[in-house]
């Protein structure tokens, strides 16, 4: 046939101004954001012979920094960094994903989102943060919103104990989130693009398909006695 077909490295051209608009299905209240980060392999040999010869000096990672809704399990805000990146400093960026007219709950994160800029980001979108503090936590100084919620969560951590406070708060719907990135990194564990706007573009594409599969339908899980 007398088709017009790129080849492969148009393709891989275009690919790098490609917009990507992922679709989510919104959840019926507030939204509670579930946030968390995980490598995707960049540059580097496989698992088989990274084991078998060792690893390679030449490995490298992207970092992609997710926020689903607890309710749906829908992506609803993605980041892609490289492995430098800390968790914390994305979050403000995840945030300013979701809609301003949206209300947002609550924001649930590991304890590397136990900083100032992160709780400050939370109370500005008038949600409440179910972050851990660290073991070594102390009160921080000041009368902001985000200073007063965080210094709440570590008078109820002393009070209720660590563990107590994890099952009070609902701080282990968290994993969740683990839960989608272990289906994110099914539809491939390592980008095959070579420059960094294509990556991007590339990882967006996942997280479009897993909310599209989303949409079709997800597991109801009952807990049995």
């Amino acid at each position: 046939m007398d088709w017009g077909v790129p080849d492969y490295s148009a393709l891989s051209r275009r690919q790098q101004t490609l917009q990507v608009k992922i679709p989510y299905q919104k959840s019926s209240g507030a939204l509670h954001l579930l946030v968390d980060s995980t490598g995707i392999k960049m540059l580097g040999e496989g698992e088989w012979e990274t084991k078998k010869r060792g690893a390679e000096y030449r490995r490298q990672w992207r970092k992609v920094h997710l926020g689903i809704d607890a309710q749906t399990l829908q992506i609803r805000a993605i980041e892609v960094t490289d492995n430098r990146q800390g968790e914390a400093q994305m979050l403000p960026s995840l945030l300013a994903q979701i809609p301003a007219d949206e209300p947002i709950s609550c924001v649930s994160g590991d304890g590397a989102f136990d900083t100032q800029v992160c709780h400050e980001g939370i109370a500005a979108r008038g949600a409440s943060g179910c972050i851990p503090t660290r073991k070594n936590a102390r009160s921080w100084k000041g009368s902001s919103l985000g200073v007063l919620a965080r210094n709440e969560i570590l008078r109820a951590t002393k009070r209720l104990g660590r563990a107590i406070w994890k099952r009070w708060s609902g701080y282990h719907r968290r994993s969740l989130v683990g839960t989608k990135m272990y289906c994110f990194k099914r539809l491939g564990e390592r980008v095959t693009a070579r420059c960094f706007d294509g990556q991007v573009a590339e990882l967006q594409v996942c997280a479009a398909i897993l909310n599209r599969f989303g949409m079709l339908g997800r597991p109801c899980t009952v807990a049995v006695a």
